[in-house]
Parts: structure tokens; sequence; C-alpha cells
């Protein structure tokens, strides 16, 4: 019997645009990564701007985050800003997001996030690595967005260089995808993100 569940990653093609963030005055939300755990902190900081753009900061450590529906119900794209990957370059980017397993992707340049995002919807899920412009290690994971096809040794062996093209990157999470699957769990505190923006989940409401 052929597997089922092949074609869950049904997001359309995603462009470095998509990944703006409007400059605000003030203090904006961030997402702070507490190594190790899956609890994260609401941290705030006042961020350059790039034009009308709020900007990383690699100094502080602080990237985007931009959580994706994948699934073809509502077409939903949010972003974000979060704290503690370590990278300072190019994007990480899954389908494995609990609880909805929407796309996540963390990066530095807008280019190299869509392109991490969009070759997910190529190799029907899994996990990216992307360094300027080009994809340096993935590893798919075609049954529904979650489980590979592959024997556990390939599986293994392809992981290994997963995470060596994440640490190239600058990653200091031991492991950062792991840490990535739960960003957008919006029932564990403090601050997470999901399709529909950023979620304060102390108070259970989303951030505008």
């Amino acid at each position: 019997m052929a597997p089922v569940g092949l074609d869950s990653v049904k997001a359309g093609h995603i462009n470095a645009a998509d990944f703006g963030v409007p400059y605000a005055e003030g203090e904006t939300s961030v997402i702070g990564v507490l190594p190790g755990k899956i609890i994260t902190e609401h941290r705030r900081y006042k961020l350059p701007a790039s034009g009308n753009q709020a900007g990383v900061d690699l100094g502080r450590d602080i990237i985007k985050v931009a959580v994706i529906e994948r699934h073809g119900v509502n077409g939903n794209h949010a972003n974000g800003f979060v704290q503690g990957f370590g990278l300072k370059k190019g994007a990480i980017a899954s389908t494995v997001g609990h609880d909805s397993h929407n796309i996540c992707v963390v990066g530095v340049n807008e280019d190299d996030m869509a392109l991490a995002a969009n070759r997910l919807g190529q190799i029907k899920g899994g996990f990216v690595v992307v360094e300027d412009g080009k994809v340096t290690g993935e590893i798919s994971l075609p049954v529904a967005g979650l489980m590979s096809l592959e024997p556990y040794e390939s599986v293994r062996d392809t992981l290994h260089h997963l995470r060596q093209a994440a640490f190239a990157l600058g990653a200091t999470l031991q492991e950062p995808f792991l840490q990535l699957a739960f960003l957008p769990l919006p029932v564990i505190p403090h601050l997470k993100i999901s399709d529909m923006g950023l979620v304060d989940v102390d108070k259970f409401t989303l951030i505008g």
C-alpha cells in the first residue's frame, strides 16, 4: 500500500518581501529562546530601523522568525523576532512545528528565509538550511511533512550533516531544529508565534 500524506505542504510561493515587519517606535516583543528548554521568555527590545522596516540585530542575537500556514487552509503568514539561535547568516526552516506543523523559519535575511521555505515545498516537508542563497543541508520528511521513508541509518547520517550546516551559520543551540519546532506551540509560556501572529501565552492573546 502506498504511503499517505505525501502532499501536505500546500503553501504558495513565498517571496522575500513577505517577511517584512513594519518598524514601530518603542519596544518590540521578541521571543527569547532558552537552550534546551521549550519554555521561552517574552523579551522586549528597541530594534534598528531599515527604512520603514524593523531589522535584525546580530549584536544582540535577534533575528527574524516566521510561521507560514502550509495545509492549504487559509494562507496565513506571521512574522516576528527571536533571540538565542546564534545565527550570523542564512536561515533554517522546518515543517515540524508542534502542534499545527506549519512551516517555521528563522533567519538573518529574507532572501534565504524565502528560499528555505520554498525548498520545503519542493521536498514535501522536512528540514532545510540555507546559506548565502544556497541550500547547504536538508532532510526530506514527505509523510505529512513529519516522517521519512528512508531507513533509520540514512536519516541519522543526513541529520548529522544537517546539524553541521546549521552550525556553519553560527547556530549555538545544541539542537536548533528541535527548539525551532517548539516556537509555534502557543500553549507553552511565555511568548510564541503561530500563523496568526505572536502569542502572549500568559494572557492567551495575540500581540498586534
